[in-house]
């Protein structure tokens, strides 16, 4: 396929950089090297995240197809990928809800959960573990029912909270995550293969870390809801401050013998969309895959330094094309009753925040998606910035400040015919964001 070229169609080759990026964390790319030999027992496959079921086919296709397998991983509604030909069945993929869980998501965790009782030392457990599965495998902690731990995710989403801190509160209020799924599996060997989602790719913050040992403690999640005013019931209050909703930690024994390994993450992906932009004649330029903060806010600081490039040649030379990742926040605001509810996600809401930074800059153009193939909630992977889009936008009628107020990024950029979407990408290595400066 011919690579779009920038000058002549900067939206098709901003899309080929995302394409290139998404496709190194495709997990059928990154398993083989990571597979361990089967053992002398049983393998068990479990796992959760947006990312699960491809990886559980990568896991059937590579695993030898006389050694026994058998495993139930969770992932998110339609994203249970086309199943190659050839590849025999062997483990269940369910699908349940992502942002926040449901019944579904539920029943899987106590399904894994039951699963893997009664292993032995021969036994081998994988776990596929990668972006989503903190609400994919719920199952809440002594005193919590799921209504609660909805109402809970809900807040801790809109509270401007980052994903450490909201995956701290997650792991103290389950009886599965932050490595409590390690400690059912005892005395089998566990392996966990993870897709990396979040900034510094911190096993225990994937997924909330089912299968890792957790050094944040009951202290930390109360200061975390405290700090953010989230409601808990009083009695869990009261465990979490007593300390007796603590999760296994560094040291602990259980973990001797286990392994991690990182199968993808996001820098190796905006890796790979610099060399596509190289390959194109372009100098790329990796900001850092850890960033994060409010959307809207990295957005124009990301517009700033784009406006500098541009016009001054500093602190690059154009053309050239700025990349980054990590995972961004997004503040939810009240709005008046009988205010339409925005719709939108984090990449929708920084390319609002950087549009208006650019106040129409010659020449910069930008992509931001998540690399799952959806933003938040809706249909649309990230939308795309060009430098007449608040001038098409006025001229529809259309104020930013009024997108913005209400966290409607998905309105705003539909109007205008700049939504990207993708539909699931079958794997999840969290934002990415790319701007073309010509």
């Amino acid at each position: 396929m011919t690579t779009p070229q920038p000058a002549t169609d900067p939206r098709a080759f901003l899309e080929h950089l995302y394409q290139a990026a998404v496709a190194r964390a495709l997990p059928l790319h990154n398993t083989a090297a990571c597979l361990p030999q089967p053992p002398k027992g049983r393998t068990i496959v479990i796992g959760a995240g947006k990312a699960g079921g491809a990886m559980a086919q990568a896991v059937e296709a590579l695993w030898p197809a006389d050694a026994p397998l058998e495993g139930l991983v969770v992932t998110r509604y339609h994203h249970v990928p086309p199943r190659p030909e050839g590849v025999l069945a062997r483990i269940e993929v369910v699908e349940a809800s992502h942002p926040v869980p449901d019944e579904a998501g539920l029943a899987a965790a106590q399904r894994i959960l039951a699963m893997v009782q009664g292993l032995s030392a021969n036994d081998l457990v994988l776990c596929l573990i990668s972006g989503g599965g903190s609400s994919l495998l719920t199952l809440p902690a002594e005193g919590l029912s799921l209504e609660d731990k909805q109402s809970i995710n809900k807040a801790l989403l809109g509270s401007g909270a980052n994903i450490t801190e909201m995956n701290c509160v997650r792991k103290h209020l389950s009886r599965i995550k932050g490595g409590r799924l390690a400690a059912a599996c005892a005395p089998a060997r566990v392996v966990t293969l993870s897709i990396s989602d979040v900034p510094g790719d911190d096993p225990s913050i994937i997924a909330s870390g089912p299968t890792v040992p957790d050094a944040s403690s009951c202290a930390d999640a109360v200061a975390i809801l405290q700090r953010y005013g989230i409601e808990v019931p009083g009695a869990v209050m009261r465990l979490l401050a007593q300390g007796a909703l603590e999760t296994p930690k560094p040291g602990d024994p259980l973990f001797d013998g286990h392994e991690v390994h990182m199968m993808a993450t996001p820098q190796q992906s905006l890796e790979a969309a610099a060399e596509a932009a190289r390959a194109a004649g372009l100098t790329a330029y990796i900001l850092s895959d850890e960033m994060e903060g409010e959307s809207r806010e990295v957005g124009k600081v990301h517009a700033a330094l784009a406006r500098a490039v541009a016009r001054k040649g500093q602190p690059f030379q154009k053309p050239c094309v700025i990349l980054s990742g990590g995972e961004t926040t997004v503040t939810i605001r009240k709005q008046a009753p009988g205010t339409p509810k925005g719709r939108g996600g984090r990449a929708g809401e920084f390319c609002m925040g950087l549009a208006l930074g650019l106040q129409g800059q010659p020449g910069v153009y930008a992509l931001a998606a998540d690399t799952d193939g959806i933003d938040g909630v809706e249909d649309n992977a990230g939308a795309f910035v060009a430098p007449d889009t608040l001038q098409r936008a006025l001229a529809a009628g259309m104020k930013l400040d009024h997108y913005l107020d209400r966290n409607d990024a998905y309105g705003y950029f539909e109007r205008l015919g700049d939504l990207v979407i993708s539909g699931p990408t079958y794997t999840n290595v969290n934002d990415f964001r790319a701007i073309l400066i010509l």
